[in-house]
């Protein structure tokens, strides 16, 4: 997680909300990282797991056994990508009160209902990642 928010606070630079994400295969190797491009890019999809994901995916686009590292809860859509790409454990740092969709406003990647189910471990180092995006929030941008 340290290195997401590392990543999260290199990107302050940009107008972009300050979000890092990793990607991580099943030998504990990052192969993939992310920030949040939107107003870089003009890409509403351009989160930072959306991001780190296609980075990942270059070998094909079923992520098994890989995690995905995230200073902030993914998002519906980004849940959605998550569970599409397979992913099988998401660790986040702080909750997404407004649009969280791991486990705060929805819950998309438990559903009963999903076809694949990931594993989601919230709240690692949460007051830092929390502070980084109010921090964010707080100067105006």
């Amino acid at each position: 997680m340290r290195e997401a928010i590392a990543l999260a606070q290199a990107s302050l630079a940009s107008n972009d909300v300050p979000v890092g994400a990793l990607i991580i295969d099943p030998s504990g190797k990052i192969i993939a990282s992310g920030t949040n491009e939107r107003e870089a890019k003009s890409d509403p999809t351009a989160h930072a797991e959306i991001v780190a994901m296609r980075k990942a995916a270059t070998n094909g686009w079923r992520l098994d056994n890989h995690t995905l590292v995230v200073t902030l809860e993914p998002c519906a859509m980004c849940a959605g990508a998550i569970a599409q790409a397979r992913i099988s454990k998401v660790i986040f740092g702080a909750w997404d009160e407004k649009a969280g969709a791991a486990g705060s406003v929805w819950d998309v990647l438990r559903d009963p209902r999903a076809i694949h189910r990931v594993e989601v471990e919230s709240g690692v180092l949460e007051k830092e990642c929390a502070a980084l995006l109010s921090d964010f929030f707080r100067s105006g941008k």
